[in-house]
């Protein structure tokens, strides 16, 4: 097997990193964020991620580290109960806690923080860091996100475009509210849709929530984290006595605005030597709560397709052909729940549960 060059130590590359960890397959990864640069927030793991973790993570290891959800609770912004329904092993984790375990099984010597790797040729075909040194690697796996520049450097008539939805992400330290709380996903919704602010508790001490926005409806002009708060306590004064409570006692000095952008069609998941995965294959809107459960799958199957064919194009022929459909499906769903976010609550749908199925 040739070496391989990843780019990004997201969970998409540091995922398929230890599923090449385990085959025991020579690998390099590059990172244009420091080590320690890591937001605050976090993700919606369904049962089918989970397992595709327990093969690269142990399972006590992981369960220690966030919180399985028993129920989905929509309220109104008040706190009048919409509509409950039971989850299946959804498990939330924070975004440092699994770059955290993802990275137990990687040797420093094969990660390169603070290094940009840019394209080498005018067609994009090729790969070098920002001195100008090629890329040590035969295959180049590309990971580094949903407005990955190698993407749009390879296809160049690609069109992407801001999702109508914004994100605000933080998290709080504070047993007193993380203790009055069941493990449950909470989510408020204004009657005039296109504003949420959705809780989940990662461990008895420890909360993430994040507010989703219709960014036509609230703009926020200005984010430095003290902005964020300002904006954050004026917006939801008035709603169920949890909310403001949460703004107004967390820290925000890791605080995430998330704006969302999404490729109007799919690109072919790569060219020549070069293949994408996770967000820089397939940007992927936050409504799906798939983001890392695809992430592990793509590492997965291409993984599984560079071990069992001899030919690298026809493993990525394979990955390809077994991995778009199912994504085409989740954008698709991602987009019927952006569309009844974006709508008065008496008129959504009841009960639609924010997480895609395929």
């Amino acid at each position: 097997m040739n070496k391989i060059a990843v780019v990004g130590a997201g969970i998409s590359g540091l995922s398929m990193a230890n599923y090449l960890e385990k085959h025991k397959i020579d690998y390099h990864i590059y990172e244009r964020r420091k080590k320690e640069d890591l937001a605050g927030h976090g993700f919606l793991i369904p049962q089918e991620g989970m397992n595709y973790l327990y093969q690269i993570i142990d399972p006590g290891l992981l369960h220690k580290h966030g919180n399985f959800l028993k129920k989905y609770i929509q309220y109104s912004h008040t706190g009048k109960i919409l509509a409950e329904k039971e989850l299946d092993s959804v498990f939330a984790i924070s975004r440092h806690q699994l770059i955290d375990l993802l990275s137990q099984n990687i040797s420093s010597e094969k990660i390169t923080y603070e290094e940009t790797i840019i394209s080498d040729d005018k067609q994009g075909r090729k790969v070098k860091l920002s001195d100008g040194t090629n890329i040590d690697g035969d295959i180049i796996i590309i990971s580094d996100g949903s407005r990955s520049h190698i993407r749009k450097e390879l296809f160049k008539d690609e069109k992407i475009r801001i999702v109508r939805e914004s994100e605000v992400v933080n998290i709080i330290e504070n047993k007193e509210i993380a203790e009055s709380l069941e493990n449950d996903f909470m989510k408020f919704h204004h009657e005039g849709g296109g504003l949420t602010f959705g809780i989940l508790k990662l461990s008895e001490d420890t909360i993430l929530w994040y507010s989703q926005f219709d960014n036509e409806k609230y703009r926020i002009n200005e984010c430095s984290a003290d902005n964020l708060k300002k904006y954050m306590l004026e917006v939801f004064e008035e709603w169920h006595p949890l909310v403001p409570s949460i703004i107004k006692k967390s820290d925000y000095k890791n605080v995430h605005l998330w704006r969302v952008y999404e490729l109007e069609k799919l690109n072919p998941f790569y060219k020549d030597n070069i293949v994408f995965i996770g967000d820089a294959a397939h940007p992927l809107i936050p409504f799906t709560s798939q983001g890392v459960t695809s992430a592990l799958k793509d590492s997965f199957t291409l993984t599984k397709y560079l071990v069992e064919k001899d030919n690298t194009t026809e493993a990525f022929s394979k990955y390809e052909a077994e991995r778009k459909p199912e994504i085409e499906v989740h954008i698709n769903n991602g987009r019927t729940l952006l569309n009844q976010f974006l709508l008065p609550l008496d008129q959504q749908t009841e009960n639609i549960l924010p997480i895609s199925y395929k």
